[in-house]
């Protein structure tokens, strides 16, 4: 009797077929962990907002936003000086930190791309990013507080701008980095000088991204403590002196966390909360308004 011989083309399919199957099945395991880890993470989150939301909602009232904090076991009293700091912090850090950030990243698309200089930035940037807090506040500790002999707004803003310039960066430089080459070589052929590309063209064509990377990191600094313990401290009274311990959300509800008064508790659950709203809403914000930029 003879064998009866396979053709190739069988086999073939039938290898093929067998490849299928093994990478059907690990596709199965890698979306079956994935949405395992994302359910974890969910879960956490959805357990901390609640938990926020439970004991935050409790403490808020008008007095919250109008009054400032209160003494030592004392009832009464509200967040309001904390929460006037804070916008200062962030206003006074944006202002400081934004346009550094944008110019720099400018610089890094449109003028260094390959040189020796600007991937020395990047680097020094990336090392910027990722960077603990509380080594941005020692480091503006040695060269603001100490040589100023005491704490201040004005330094807790050097702190927060120096974590927030980086974020400006990245992000400037991928969005200007995705405007194509061939819409600068037009303008080149037309004649026009790069500056007024930049301006006119590319830093146009990318104005929601970046406007984006800068609310992003608004609602990063937003609740950083360490770097203001070692800056700007915190002040129990009203106060918009920039030149002297600024009160601020965040150190005002690290305060009251661990102390052993309820109501000082109480406020301080409140702050987590107004705070986590306003993160929030930053984002919410931040995803409109690229979705509307896209559409358009």
């Amino acid at each position: 009797m003879t064998a009866i011989d396979i053709p190739p083309s069988f086999k073939l399919n039938s290898s093929r077929h067998k490849l299928q199957i093994k990478r059907r099945f690990k596709n199965k395991i890698a979306l079956f962990l994935s949405l395992l880890a994302m359910i974890f993470g969910l879960f956490w989150l959805t357990w901390i907002l609640i938990t926020t939301i439970n004991r935050g909602f409790d403490g808020l009232s008008w007095s919250l936003f109008i009054e400032s904090t209160p003494p030592p076991n004392t009832s009464g009293g509200g967040l309001a000086n904390a929460l006037i700091g804070s916008g200062l912090l962030l206003f006074w850090s944006t202002i400081f930190g934004t346009p550094l950030g944008i110019m720099v990243g400018i610089y890094l698309a449109e003028y260094g791309r390959k040189y020796w200089l600007a991937e020395l930035v990047r680097f020094i940037n990336d090392i910027l990013l990722s960077a603990p807090s509380i080594v941005i506040g020692l480091f503006v500790y040695s060269i603001v507080v100490s040589k100023m002999h005491h704490f201040s707004g004005w330094a807790g803003a050097i702190a927060l701008s120096l974590l927030q310039i980086p974020i400006v960066v990245r992000t400037t430089e991928n969005m200007l980095c995705l405007v194509p080459d061939s819409i600068r070589e037009a303008a080149y052929a037309l004649g026009t000088p790069k500056w007024k590309i930049i301006l006119s063209i590319t830093l146009k064509a990318s104005t929601s991204g970046i406007i984006t990377g800068i609310l992003l990191a608004i609602a990063r600094i937003a609740g950083e403590t360490a770097p203001l313990l070692f800056t700007s401290l915190s002040n129990q009274f009203w106060s918009t002196d920039m030149m002297q311990p600024l009160a601020n959300l965040p150190v005002t509800i690290f305060k009251f966390a661990m102390s052993p008064f309820t109501e000082w508790q109480r406020l301080a659950w409140a702050g987590v909360l107004v705070i986590t709203l306003c993160v929030l809403l930053l984002n919410i914000i931040t995803r409109v308004v690229f979705s509307s930029r896209e559409k358009k």
